[in-house]
């Protein structure tokens, strides 16, 4: 698994994946597969970042893989993170072609109205004027204990 920065495009996230994919079959691994999480809140704030993209990579060989491709992730600075782990059961996955990150729009919330109109808001003010001077204060009647 590794983690994209947040601020990339989505053509570079697709790049970054290809990237990473054949450089792990120069390096000799049989099988690859990539699969995006997306962008995602990180648990805690990670080179300044608190989101990033998520790719979950599998593959398959004889170890021999690992220390070149976790080299070239550590000078990368699109990779804000990465983990690499050996399973000791043998999972089936399929080799699959690279998914493309797809961009998402994010809608912004819609806007409430709540502001009123300036005309509005001075014929209220002027009613409540004329309701505080037009008014007598009522007069305070003793409460028998």
């Amino acid at each position: 698994m590794f983690i994209l920065r947040p601020d990339l495009t989505q053509q570079q996230v697709n790049q970054q994946m290809h990237k990473y994919r054949d450089l792990l079959k120069d390096l000799g691994a049989q099988k690859v597969s990539m699969e995006v999480w997306g962008k995602r809140r990180l648990a805690y704030e990670v080179q300044r970042f608190q989101e990033g993209f998520y790719i979950l990579s599998y593959f398959t060989g004889d170890g021999s893989q690992v220390a070149p491709f976790e080299r070239n992730m550590r000078l990368s600075e699109e990779v804000i993170r990465y983990l690499t782990m050996k399973l000791d059961k043998e999972i089936e996955f399929e080799e699959n072609e690279l998914p493309e990150v797809e961009e998402t729009v994010e809608t912004p919330a819609p806007v409430v109205a709540t502001e009123e109109s300036s005309e509005e808001v001075v014929a209220t003010e002027e009613e409540k004027e004329e309701n505080t001077t037009t008014e007598e204060p009522e007069e305070a009647t003793p409460v028998e204990a």
